[in-house]
């Protein structure tokens, strides 16, 4: 189930955290959310992220 979240601490600092989306989905997915909430000041990506690039590139690999 793909799922975001939006933490929002006392101070009105915001977190957004995407689960269950692979690759590029998560940024694609949460674009609108950046962008009405302002300046990104850092990005933690998860193993997500890079597990479905590099099996993406193993796959284009056995193909040619």
């Amino acid at each position: 189930m793909k799922t975001i979240n939006i933490v929002i601490s006392p101070t009105g600092a915001t977190k957004i955290e995407t689960i269950g989306f692979t690759g590029s989905q998560c940024r694609v997915a949460s674009q609108f959310l950046e962008t009405a909430l302002g300046k990104r000041h850092s990005e933690r990506l998860t193993t997500d992220f890079y597990s479905t690039q590099s099996s993406a590139n193993t796959e284009t690999q056995k193909e040619g």
